[in-house]
This record gives C-alpha cells, sequence and structure tokens, in this order.
C-alpha cells in the first residue's frame, strides 16, 4: 500500500515502517531512549511522523526484540540491555551504529573467539574431502583478494569462509551462527574497524586453519583459529584509539 498527499511521492507503509524502526531502534541502542524512559503511541507518531497503525506495528516489533514492553498507564518503556535479543541482526546493527561501537564490536568478537576455534577443531575431524577441497580453493580465493585490495570481494569471501568452517563442524546449533557472524564481518567494515588492507600475516592465516582441517589437525585448526580472533580484537583496539584521537584533533581545530 502506498499514500499520497498533494502530488508528493509516493511512500510505502512499508518504507515508514522500516524508517520508524530504525530510527527508534538506534535511538534505544545509541542510549539517547534510556532504560526506564518512555514514550506514548501519540509521541511516536510525532517523534517519527507516521500514522497509529504504523506505530503499533513498530511498537510491537521492537517488544519481539526485547528493547521495550508496553505497559498500562506508562506506555511504551525502553528495557535494559540485559533484556534485549543480543543476537537479532538488526539489534547488532543499531548497537555497532551506536557512538561505542568498537567497544560493542570487541565483545562480539570475543563470542567469535569463544566459537570460531572449537568450529575449526570439529572440522578438522568431521568434514569431508569435498567439503575440505572447496574450503581450501575458498582460502585460495581469499587471499588473493585481499593481496589485490578488492575490498568488495575480500568481505564477501571472508563471510563465506567463516560461515564454511562453522557448517563444517558438522554442528548443526554452531552453523546456525553463520548470520550473526557475517553481520559482524560486515558491520566492522561498514563503521571502518578494520585496517585499510588485510595484513600479509592475517591473510595467510586463513590459508593455514584451512589447511589443517586438510591435514586433520584439530589442535592446530583450533590454535590458528584462535589467533585470527585475537588479531581482530586487536586490531579493534588499534583502530578505536585512532579514531578517539581524531575525533579530539578535529575538535581542536586540526
Amino acid at each position: 500500500m502506498t499514500l499520497k498527499h498533494d502530488g508528493a511521492p509516493l511512500v510505502s507503509l512499508a518504507g515508514l515502517h522500516t524508517r520508524a524502526l530504525d530510527q527508534l531502534g538506534l535511538a534505544i541502542c545509541g542510549g539517547e531512549l534510556a532504560p526506564g524512559s518512555s514514550l506514548t503511541l501519540e509521541e511516536i507518531e510525532e517523534r517519527c511522523g507516521i500514522s497509529r497503525s504504523v506505530a503499533r506495528e513498530t511498537v510491537r516489533v521492537l517488544e519481539a526484540m526485547r528493547l521495550v514492553a508496553s505497559r498500562r498507564r506508562i506506555g511504551v518503556v525502553v528495557l535494559p540491555e540485559s533484556e534485549w535479543n543480543l543476537y537479532d541482526s538488526q539489534v547488532i546493527r543499531w548497537r555497532l551504529d551506536s557512538p561505542d561501537r568498537a567497544e560493542q564490536l570487541a565483545s562480539m568478537v570475543e563470542l567469535r573467539a569463544a566459537i570460531e576455534p572449537e568450529a575449526a577443531r570439529l572440522a578438522a575431524t568431521r568434514a569431508t574431502a569435498d567439503e575440505v577441497s572447496e574450503l581450501i580453493a575458498l582460502s585460495g580465493q581469499l587471499w588473493a583478494a585481499g593481496e589485490q585490495g578488492d575490498d568488495e570481494r575480500f568481505l564477501e569471501l571472508d563471510v563465506q569462509f567463516h560461515a564454511s568452517i562453522l557448517r563444517l563442524s558438522g554442528n548443526a546449533m554452531i552453523a546456525r551462527l553463520d548470520g550473526l557472524i557475517g553481520q559482524m564481518l560486515v558491520s566492522r567494515t561498514e563503521h571502518g574497524l578494520v585496517p585499510d588492507r588485510p595484513a600479509g600475516v592475517a591473510l595467510q592465516l586463513h590459508v593455514d586453519v584451512a589447511s589443517a582441517i586438510q591435514r586433520r589437525d584439530a589442535d592446530a585448526a583450533y590454535e590458528i583459529m584462535r589467533s585470527i580472533l585475537v588479531g581482530a580484537l586487536d586490531e579493534i583496539d588499534i583502530l578505536s584509539v585512532a579514531a578517539e584521537r581524531d575525533v579530539h584533533l578535529d575538535g581542536v581545530g586540526r
């Protein structure tokens, strides 16, 4: 359904809903709307420029994410972070759009460090020969994209590579984390929390973990994957400090 008013461009209800959802989601995850604060439906309508029906639908989605709760005689109340569905892809994106994005990303990499090394270890014992062959080929393509400075292709292959290792673990619950980890990889690139060009050591480590899986060396696969993620945490620390320095220098007229 679309709306048109006084010859203005058509605007879809879906578009209005998406815009309102992003506006409120970012305000909550960025701390503008603090836990315990509340809004009425009328205030949401005015704030987002939407109708009552779109406001209700937007609140319904935010409730499903556990960002807010509707309470009688109070309105729509913002819930504390401990209540949020932190694994929802939109919540991940909003958190990474917040001022403390480096801290948020670091917590996500720590989660990866608890999961992906074990996935690599399991892959070394469970993946079939054909699956390992595909992983070796993928690691070579990833290495080449990084060497050539093809950032878009590198990101695409990096997402595929890490998703493949999760899948080759043979554990269905681990494999289902591919979307979560893929969103982390995409978001850190979008926010500049990666070097301008992948380091040669990091590129080689991706090849090495695939080779360890090929050799069926489970311990080596675990340790190499852990090294990749420790390096990712170090990159976040360095880049976030650099970003803070730039902000400070900009503030004094650099």
